[in-house]
């Protein structure tokens, strides 16, 4: 099954939609015991999240007849739905809200995601910003690019660093002892943060605003979307033993970097 640029702009658009009618209407506007705790502080969900999904997946299924959709609250309430991926002829991951935290404090840095995968093969991503009303779309063999509300487009590339690199490192759900290492480690690189939003930080990797991404969990709505984006820019990426991105794996972490010598050069750094 192939995937067309006409079949990913209707899932832009209804990304899109999702924004517009159930996310931005809530942004600093959450009503008291609208946002949740899930597996600990760190990790939140709240009305919007859940409107959203709710709405995107209603699309998909309308869109796309017979396919898999797994959204992250859903994946949530049954963890095994996960286990629907590998095998679906068509099936879609979807973030209604990534950057849940910044959210729920009124920072605007938060996304939509949602990527298709054919067969355990990701073959296409969009990354929408409801704030700025922009997506980053791939296909896969066929180029990253940004489109904008009026249909303007731009090629997206990853920029080879001259001299250090400097990128986003989400450490926070590294295991110790490795965690000490990274964060002792961090010094050693020219720049680094965490914006809590992996959909602008793959946005910023794809359009060279940053060099690198250090991850450790690897929910497929995190970062299926994302690793198609810095792919399809021309970046390189691998899990910290080598293997390539598996959207079936959730543990094992992943550096994205420009290219295959950089990705080594940031495993020895950061893990070394």
């Amino acid at each position: 099954m192939t995937f067309s640029r006409h079949q990913l702009a209707d899932v832009a658009a209804l990304l899109r939609e999702a924004g517009q009618r159930e996310i931005m209407p809530r942004f600093r506007n959450l009503e008291a015991g609208s946002v949740r705790a899930k597996s600990g502080p760190l990790d939140l969900v709240t009305e919007a999240d859940e409107a959203a999904e709710r709405l995107i997946t209603a699309g998909l299924r309308r869109l796309f007849p017979g396919c898999i959709v797994v959204g992250e609250e859903a994946a949530t309430a049954d963890p095994s739905l996960l286990n629907t991926l590998k095998d679906a002829e068509l099936a879609f991951v979807v973030d209604p809200v990534d950057g849940t935290a910044n959210f729920a404090a009124g920072l605007p840095l938060f996304g939509v995601m949602a990527a298709a995968i054919v067969r355990g093969e990701v073959v296409a991503s969009a990354i929408h910003d409801p704030v700025g009303d922009d997506h980053a779309l791939a296909l896969r063999g066929e180029g990253a690019w940004m489109e904008t509300a009026t249909g303007a487009t731009r090629d997206l590339r990853v920029k080879a660093p001259v001299g250090e690199m400097a990128g986003n490192v989400s450490w926070r759900f590294l295991p110790e002892p490795r965690r000490g290492v990274v964060c002792g480690n961090l010094s050693k690189v020219a720049g680094s943060w965490d914006y809590r939003c992996a959909a602008h930080q793959y946005r910023m990797v794809a359009d060279g605003h940053c060099h690198f991404l250090f991850f450790n969990r690897l929910y497929p709505w995190d970062h299926a979307p994302g690793w198609l984006l810095h792919r399809e820019a021309g970046g390189y990426a691998a899990q910290f033993d080598g293997r390539g991105f598996d959207p079936m794996r959730i543990d094992g972490g992943l550096i994205c970097a420009p290219d295959r010598e950089s990705w080594q050069a940031l495993l020895d750094t950061l893990l070394g």
